[in-house]
């Protein structure tokens, strides 16, 4: 069939308004299950310091009837310290983007200083998961803060060459498959200290390693409406081992070549500088405005909390 000669259609019209939607669909993940898992703290200055202790061994104790008593040695608490660390975002718009109507939002400042704030999370999940070592930094030099990976160095498992020294550098190792043994190798060590992890947060392909192992709670979920059918469950949410049960939490913003053991009570980010919003000076037209944070790791304890680090990621 042909269009009759002469026919007007949509091809020949003009002046047709744009048909453009009001949603703005936007998949990137704004969920940080470290910071959203640990503890929250306050800091007063650029080096935060915390302290930690421990009691003596625990021994056979039998004394005799009517003995004297002698002091025993006492050991002082451990200081601990971490730096605090500054992220920044800036959003500069000018005065005729942000009057012009738009399809999704209203005010194009706004917009983007939301994104901003998430966007800063994301950049904070990755620093605090992270190996770096603090950096005391100067003024040409950035301060940052030493991250879990660096801070954990007592309960771990590491492939051939990998180590982590008390100071928090970490040297990667040669990599291997994630196996059940080497997570209840850590999870024993972390008892054995007198830790009780609850946690255990992996990257995106070693969650599906995990779901493997055999300690995983169940395999089958009841189903309501299902004529008493269950459905089986393909992930593990929950790990239960000789050591008491760990929730296996994964996290794209962590390094997935290390699986993270954590007593979460023992972990707590410190702010010096909770969140918030800076108009800089006009300097023409435009609105210039940052957002930014100052903050730390706070390590309560690292021997409560361990690691198995140099794992594969595909």
């Amino acid at each position: 069939m042909a269009q009759p000669t002469n026919t007007y259609d949509a091809y020949d019209l003009v002046g047709g308004k744009e048909d453009l939607s009001d949603i703005i669909s936007n998949i990137s993940p704004t969920d940080v299950p470290f910071q959203s898992n640990i503890g929250r703290a306050k800091a007063t200055a650029i080096l935060h310091e915390f302290q930690t202790d421990a009691l003596s061994s625990a021994a056979s104790n039998a004394v005799i009837e009517g003995d004297d008593s002698a002091a025993e040695a006492q050991v002082a608490t451990v200081r601990e310290s971490n730096r605090t660390q500054i992220s920044k975002k800036v959003v500069l718009v000018t005065g005729t983007a942000n009057s012009i109507n738009k399809a999704g939002r209203k005010n194009e400042l706004s917009y983007l200083l939301a994104k901003a704030g998430k966007e800063l999370k994301r950049d904070m999940e990755v620093d605090l998961c992270s190996k770096n070592q603090a950096v005391t930094g100067s003024a040409s030099a950035a301060r940052k803060l030493r991250g879990f990976e660096s801070w954990v160095y007592t309960n771990t498992s590491y492939g051939t060459s990998g180590a982590t020294t008390s100071a928090g550098a970490v040297t990667d190792g040669t990599q291997r498959v994630f196996t059940e043994a080497m997570l209840k190798t850590v999870l024993q060590a972390c008892f054995t200290e007198g830790g009780d992890p609850d946690c255990v947060m992996v990257g995106p392909f070693n969650k599906t390693k995990v779901s493997g192992f055999g300690g995983i709670a169940t395999l089958y979920r009841d189903t309501a409406g299902s004529k008493g059918q269950a459905s089986i469950m393909g992930a593990a949410d929950l790990y239960i081992s000789d050591w008491g049960e760990v929730k296996i939490v994964p996290n794209r913003f962590q390094r997935d070549r290390t699986a993270m053991v954590i007593e979460k009570d023992k972990w707590a980010v410190a702010y010096l500088r909770p969140f918030r919003q800076e108009k800089l000076a006009k300097t023409g037209d435009s609105d210039k405005v940052h957002m930014l944070v100052e903050y730390t790791l706070e390590a309560r304890n690292q021997k409560s909390s361990g690691k198995v680090a140099d794992l594969t990621t595909s």
